[in-house]
């Protein structure tokens, strides 16, 4: 069960999307608050969009724009631990779950909201990376959408063969001796896009979409995020 507040924030100003937006607090069934922005207008249906790891609403604002120049509403979703939803532990830039289920819940309570909400049918789905990995679990559980677009989705994580297995011992070990907080290696606490210059990034080739994420995470500091934790780790593996 999912409760919605319409007072949520939405930063419409860096996101860039269709008139009419709103953003609600929704509650997860294990308590944990999430946020959703809605831009309600469409006649053709409704694309639920699945956001990557570190990702937030407002980055798929232009997204929701395109989409409702083609006649479809958007819902979008702050994951656990990212954007400005509920993170679960003291140092806010740990990217943090301990098991990849915690997404189901997300989705449980976005879809308890949506089928409350006075939106166009059908529903579609578009997801990106970790949204994959998660659009897809929620997909295989019955998720009702007509059809489903997937961007660069999180089917594996991509490492040299040699580093598979230390990375899973490494990640196993860390839930056992009760370090799976901390983050995984060659990863720490520093926003990507405020840490790196646009030059050899690994985000994207367009220098105006880098600018527009750019001015996203100095605009609003709640939606930077740093590094996975070795628990995410150890959960993204299993998953």
């Amino acid at each position: 069960m999912s409760v919605g507040v319409a007072d949520a924030p939405l930063r419409a100003h860096l996101a860039e999307g269709p008139e009419g937006g709103r953003a609600e607090w929704l509650r997860t069934a294990d308590g944990v608050r999430i946020r959703i922005a809605i831009w309600p207008e469409g006649t053709r249906g409704t694309v639920l969009i699945l956001p990557g790891r570190t990702e937030y609403a407002e980055k798929y604002g232009r997204a929701a724009a395109d989409l409702r120049a083609r006649g479809y509403a958007c819902v979008a979703v702050d994951w656990r631990g990212q954007g400005l939803a509920d993170r679960a532990l003291a140092d806010p830039m740990v990217g943090h779950v301990q098991d990849f289920a915690e997404f189901q819940r997300d989705i449980d309570a976005v879809m308890a909201r949506v089928d409350g909400l006075d939106l166009p049918r059908p529903l579609y789905l578009v997801a990106h990376s970790m949204g994959g990995c998660i659009g897809l679990r929620a997909l295989v559980h019955g998720l009702p959408v007509k059809a489903a677009a997937f961007s660069a989705p999180m089917w594996g994580i991509s490492m040299a063969a040699w580093m598979r297995p230390v990375a899973q011992v490494l990640a196993q070990m860390s839930v056992w001796t009760r370090q799976a907080h901390r983050y995984a290696p060659t990863t720490g606490g520093q926003c990507y896009l405020l840490a790196n210059p646009f030059q050899g990034n690994v985000l994207t080739t367009d220098p105006e979409m880098w600018d527009y994420m750019k001015r996203q995470v100095q605009g609003e500091s709640g939606f930077c995020l740093g590094g996975p934790s070795l628990a995410w780790l150890h959960a993204a593996m299993a998953e």
